[in-house]
């Protein structure tokens, strides 16, 4: 597992959320108590699946201004066929950071100076299902298939050849791979913003986010950037990736018929996380460059800790070292003591073994 703590932040905010988006519509809800938690939407692709609930971005033609997401207010015509969800979401939280911040880089020396480090956990796994599928041979049942795929290879193998392939290959998007690279969220927000600094993405699993902050502080702290759109995207809602998770026995699926109660972190009766999507993202900005230009100053990143449980790939440690490394790197580098923290934020899986680990 990887772990991550950041005390204070100086930032400008864009959101696309469950609950809504924009800061304020999802602000609005959050604070009102709302729950994006619902039925999965097009049920019937999920079908047979233990768990049929998420918590997914609002979608409509009446766009932001009612908390919806509209593509066609932050992608060019033609975008959509480059981009999948998980990019798509960045872009729209991008541009409303960068609007927040009134930070619109025009000269060569503020283009090279603004950097990304927007991270994902997991892409497009939709594009790489229907892409593999262009490629299957031909049959009518899944043994079959599986049979078949088996003899295709040693075909390959053995004599040099195999089922035919033109097929598949004339009906591949030529957009597949960036489609599902990590780093192209962060490489079409620099494209769509002219921002030529540092150019940066991570996939950690739920820290992804948090390290794509993080790094960029350390960023502009060392002088590579002096200001930095950063964040995190999720679009992983998919019947493959629901699937797996299922599988490893992560997600929540004693709540089918009561959603909105099956996130549940610190209940007896937790069963697991809720699988959603999104993005948030800051611009954070050198402190004197941020004064000279007369920048809203939200608040102040102090120190960034992370670090590795080396225990096992989806558990905690048992005694929490991993966590317990983490916050102190990060209270050390920020100049704090303990006694000075007054706030801390559970990561709050819902899983099982995740509550010992906070208490």
């Amino acid at each position: 597992m990887f772990k991550l703590f950041i005390f204070f932040l100086l930032l400008l905010l864009g959101l696309v959320t469950p609950l809504g988006v924009g800061v304020a519509n999802t602000w609005k809800r959050l604070v009102a108590g709302d729950c994006a938690v619902d039925r999965i939407r097009n049920a019937d692709a999920y079908s047979g699946l233990p768990t049929s609930i998420a918590a997914q971005v609002p979608r409509g033609e009446a766009g932001v201004a009612a908390g919806l997401f509209n593509p066609s207010e932050w992608l060019e015509p033609g975008d959509s066929k480059r981009m999948p969800d998980f990019i798509q979401f960045a872009m729209a939280a991008a541009s409303q950071a960068l609007d927040d911040a009134g930070w619109h880089p025009k000269t060569d020396a503020e283009q090279r100076e603004t950097g990304v480090a927007i991270g994902c956990g997991m892409v497009s796994m939709d594009d790489m299902a229907t892409a593999s599928a262009l490629f299957a041979p031909p049959t009518t049942s899944a043994p079959a298939a599986a049979a078949a795929a088996a003899a295709a290879v040693v075909a390959q193998t053995d004599a040099g050849t195999s089922f035919d392939n033109r097929p598949g290959y004339r009906k591949l998007s030529p957009f597949f791979v960036p489609r599902i690279l990590v780093n192209m969220a962060s490489g079409h927000v620099s494209i769509r913003h002219g921002l030529r600094g540092v150019n940066h993405s991570v996939s950690t699993a739920c820290a992804t986010g948090a390290h794509a902050i993080g790094d960029a502080f350390r960023f502009i702290r060392n002088g590579d950037a002096e200001v930095m759109v950063a964040g995190g995207t999720e679009a992983c809602i998919t019947p493959l990736s629901v699937a797996g998770f299922c599988k490893v026995k992560a997600l929540s699926t004693a709540f089918n018929d009561s959603p909105k109660l099956a996130s549940r972190p610190f209940d007896e009766r937790r069963d697991g996380f809720v699988i959603g999507e999104g993005s948030g993202v800051l611009v954070l900005e050198e402190y004197e460059h941020a004064k000279r230009r007369g920048a809203t100053i939200y608040a102040e990143i102090r120190g960034y800790g992370l670090s590795g449980d080396a225990f096992h790939m989806t558990a905690p440690s048992e005694d929490g070292r991993g966590a317990i490394h983490c916050m102190e790197s990060a209270i050390r580098q920020a100049g704090l003591t303990p006694a000075d923290v007054d706030y801390v934020n559970a990561h709050a899986t819902s899983t099982p073994l995740g509550k010992m680990l906070h208490v």
